[in-house]
């Protein structure tokens, strides 16, 4: 055991310049003790060793040639301090073996063992040890001035360690493109909630990718990675410089009018010509196309390519007989132009229009996506009692008209999609204006308040649009308004029996009317989701009917500890059912004897 308060007299040792050899053992091993006290660990003591350790440990490995020495000198060692004394030539490839023993490769250590070039085939060697975000860290902490502006230009990261990073980030994309279907990563496709396999998304690999686009050419042609090269410029190079664009137009609004930059000409597509013609095979995703249940995997992969032409309009021309074969063998497979059977309308209608609109060529199919979106439920347009705290807001402006509470809950998205199939020079315009009656009066109202509208559609909507727009708007009252009605209790009938399936945020303001108005009754609370309720409501509102509904029924109280015990994805019931679940279960008819 050594002394805590000796360990600064081991590290002047460990640094005098005339420490004779002999003596190296005895310090290494003063050094590496932990400190104890006669009750077990001193941590303060162990924290001055440390601190001693690390000043004294560049000098040690300096000195320290046997094997033994140095490995006891890098067992103990931070990773970080071991990292940097990599960069600085003091640890050396030689030194793995014992440093792997205890400590896990950091991306750090890689770094500064490829800083030497004799170092660099065993810093590629650790990256087998990594997963892609540390991956990704080994390219973008190379550079440690990054965040410095002014700083001098630093070296790139060396090219044969760049490879082997891409080559290892990429791999598990390249193997799940090589097995569509097969793959576990496919799975993902099967919730119609989801998207694609989260290799496609915008994680390490891309920016990876990202940081070396003067590779793109080459890496596209790559004959096990292009693939998955490919799908991944496609989807998010476009994006990506596009946000770029926009950080640095944000920091020259910071900057001063002397500072600014020279106006600078428009800037060409992160994609050129010829990078997009070469991922041509990967733009239609073909390893989708005989994935199971079709009619979910199809409209993924209709809305992933229509993303990718949104992102790159210069594939429209390059590839136009490659995309509208695509789209009409996603709508064949995948029946995406079939009415749906269930109320998740919404999310597949209007999406499959808006990317029909985009992509679409076939005058059939564009004349059957505005049939689709008549499926769709009509909106419910709400309009709730002014507050003060709102009014400051919203006056002098049209924030509360008609036509901007329709967008204010996103419930325009489906005129808006047919606006978008009306502008598709292949739809029939018998097909969009047979859909108008079907619309919401708001809803061709809004039409007449675009910009870009066709003069025909223009012309046909105005012809139909309410005179008073205000007319088509479900006012909520307050209880003054109500006092004055002759039944209260009918008005806020109206409002739970309007034909709303629209959005989360309208339902929610009529629930929240009805439980805060004090003429409510327990019919219209039966109504009411119990969630809204129990839980989002001061307990007065509940709890006399849950006290009236168990009594002193201890069957009822556990009835209603069950029912109560749901999940975010269990069924929703109303508070009626709810109440009707607390019913004491009826006694069993006795047995004749």
């Amino acid at each position: 055991m050594v002394n805590v308060r000796t360990f600064s007299l081991w590290q002047q040792l460990a640094v005098t310049e005339g420490l004779p050899d002999e003596a190296l053992p005895s310090v290494i091993e003063a050094l590496c003790t932990p400190a104890r006290a006669p009750y077990g660990v001193d941590n303060r003591g162990e924290e001055w060793r440390k601190k001693a350790f690390a000043e004294a440990l560049p000098v040690l490995l300096r000195r320290a040639a046997g094997p033994a020495l140095r490995r006891q000198l890098l067992q103990p060692a931070e990773d970080k301090q071991l990292a940097d004394l990599a960069g600085q030539g003091v640890v050396t490839a030689a030194d793995l073996p014992a440093i792997l023993r205890t400590h896990r490769p950091t991306p750090e250590l890689v770094i500064g063992l490829a800083r030497h070039a004799d170092q660099l085939d065993a810093a590629v060697g650790l990256l087998c040890h990594f997963h892609d975000t540390e991956l990704e860290r080994v390219v973008t902490e190379w550079n440690p001035h990054r965040y410095r502006p002014d700083a001098e230009t630093f070296p790139p990261v060396p090219p044969a360690l760049l490879d082997a990073v891409l080559e290892y980030a990429l791999t598990p994309f390249a193997r799940l493109l090589q097995n569509p279907g097969r793959h576990e990563g496919w799975k993902i496709l099967e919730r119609p909630d989801l998207g694609l396999p989260h290799d496609f998304g915008e994680g390490a690999p891309w920016r990876i990718l990202s940081s070396c686009p003067e590779r793109w050419p080459a890496l596209v042609e790559h004959p096990t990675l292009g693939t998955a090269v490919q799908h991944l410029l496609l989807d998010h190079a476009e994006v990506e410089a596009r946000r770029n664009r926009l950080m640095e137009s944000g920091g020259d609004h910071l900057r001063g009018a002397e500072d600014a930059p020279v106006e600078q000409p428009e800037p060409g597509p992160a994609l050129d010509t010829a990078l997009l013609q070469a991922c041509l095979p990967a733009l239609c995703l073909p390893e989708m196309a005989d994935l199971p249940k079709p009619s979910m995997t199809a409209r993924h992969r209709l809305h992933r390519i229509a993303e990718r032409v949104g992102n790159n309009p210069g594939l429209v021309d390059i590839a136009a007989e490659q995309l509208h074969a695509a789209v009409d063998e996603c709508v064949r497979r995948g029946r995406l132009l079939t009415r749906p059977r269930n109320d998740n309308a919404r999310h597949t209608a209007i999406p499959v229009a808006e990317d029909l609109a985009r992509l679409s060529a076939n005058a059939t199919h564009l004349a059957k996506a505005c049939a689709l979106l008549t499926s769709v439920d009509t909106p419910t347009v709400v309009s709730s009692p002014p507050s003060p705290r709102l009014a400051r807001v919203t006056e002098g402006t049209d924030l509360l008209t008609p036509v901007r509470l329709l967008e204010r809950n996103y419930q325009h998205r489906r005129v808006a999609a047919l606006l978008a199939v009306a502008r598709n020079p292949h739809t029939p315009r018998t097909a969009v204006t047979d859909t108008l009656p079907a619309l919401h009066p708001l809803e061709l109202s809004w039409i007449g308040h675009q910009n870009d509208v066709p003069d025909w559609l223009h012309t046909a909507a105005a012809a139909l649009a309410p005179a008073d727009d205000t007319e088509a708007v479900l006012r909520l009252l307050t209880d003054e308004e109500l006092d004055r009605h002759p039944d209260p209790g009918a008005v806020l009938q109206s409002w739970l029996d309007a034909p709303e399936t629209d959005g989360l945020w309208t339902d929610r303001e009529v629930y929240r009317a009805v439980l805060d108005s004090r003429h409510h009754t327990v019919h219209h609370l039966r109504q009411l989701p119990a969630d809204e309720v129990i839980t989002r409501t001061e307990p007065h509102i509940a709890l006399p009917h849950l006290l009236a509904q168990c009594g002193t029924e201890p069957e009822r109280w556990k009835a209603l500890l069950k029912a109560l015990d749901y999940g975010p994805t269990d069924e929703k019931i109303t508070f009626g059912q709810l109440l009707d679940r607390l019913q004491a279960p009826s006694p069993a008819p006795a047995t004749a004897v």
